[in-house]
């Protein structure tokens, strides 16, 4: 892929109003939280494609291609109700350009790492797998003729040495519209990149990594990942999004997601903290008015 497909850009994060987030319905209707029903019957897991490429300082590493949506056969079935994600690792396997496991190597470019000892203290490698890879995550609706890049080309973050010392995940993304079905009105569509060092200058073999994960889930603005339902939703009305090729614009909506998450997470604890004081002034309270009726 020499040039970027359009990728998603979602301003409509709603402003941050103090405790308007906290305040849900008691109770939604099927239609309040699910969106209109009759839409969601035309909604076939079948319907999506996924096209996934990894560049490396402009050099293609892996491409795969998903048919329709992993373990979603049955309408009522376990995939509508637990969280939604995609293992493209796993399930990945008809119509790929390179079929099975993807290395990357000081072939393609990657830095001579002697041992993970030098790393942790440099980061030479971290920055490396930071600066030079991409990703794209072209998601089709072959039923609406629709197609959007899910993910936001270059890493929006990640984590050293994460769960072990020789793992580095990086994380790609965007802002999706959850209009009519989330009470936020987004989501975050989180793209997870896992390599593993498997081999470092140290041990007399070339430095080699091996890409173990290559995920897809979406969560809302609480963290709570997102069913398989409301997920075929929100990816069908995704792909009719604003689309463009500035990276910065991109950049933007995720921070503004980032922003309110943030803020809605810092009136969760004090509304939190206010109520835990509220329960041992109450205790406090009884206690006394016991040991007054006693005495």
């Amino acid at each position: 892929m020499q040039t970027v497909f359009p990728l998603i850009v979602n301003k409509e994060v709603t402003e941050y109003q103090g405790n308007d987030y906290l305040e849900y319905p008691e109770e939604w209707t099927e239609a309040e939280y699910y969106g209109d029903v009759d839409e969601f019957e035309s909604v076939a897991p079948s319907n999506f494609v996924s096209i996934v490429d990894i560049r490396y300082r402009d050099r293609t590493i892996c491409s795969k291609v998903l048919w329709g949506i992993p373990n979603a056969n049955e309408f009522n079935g376990w995939f509508y109700n637990c969280p939604f994600r995609i293992d493209l690792l796993t399930y990945a396997t008809r119509g790929d350009d390179n079929e099975g496991e993807v290395f990357l190597s000081v072939s393609d470019g990657l830095p001579p790492i002697l041992s993970m000892e030098k790393e942790r203290k440099d980061g030479k490698l971290w920055m490396e797998l930071r600066d030079g890879l991409r990703l794209s995550w072209i998601v089709v609706n072959k039923k609406m003729k629709q197609a959007a890049n899910l993910a936001s080309w270059s890493p929006l973050g990640g984590q050293r040495h994460w769960p072990t010392d020789k793992d580095f995940l990086i994380r790609f993304g965007s802002v999706l519209s959850a209009k009519d079905i989330f009470p936020f009105q987004v989501v975050e569509c989180i793209l997870i990149m896992k390599f593993r060092v498997i081999h470092t200058e140290g041990e007399g073999v070339p430095t080699t990594l091996k890409l173990t994960e290559l995920s897809m889930q979406l969560e809302d603005m609480e963290g709570s990942h997102v069913n398989g339902r409301n997920s075929l939703l929100i990816l069908k009305e995704a792909l009719s999004c604003r689309r463009s090729k500035n990276y910065s614009e991109v950049l933007e909506s995720c921070h503004l997601y980032s922003k309110a998450q943030s803020e809605l997470k810092e009136e969760k604890m004090k509304s939190e903290s206010r109520l835990d004081r509220l329960c041992i002034v109450s205790g406090i309270a009884a206690f006394l008015t016991f040991w007054y009726c006693i005495l």
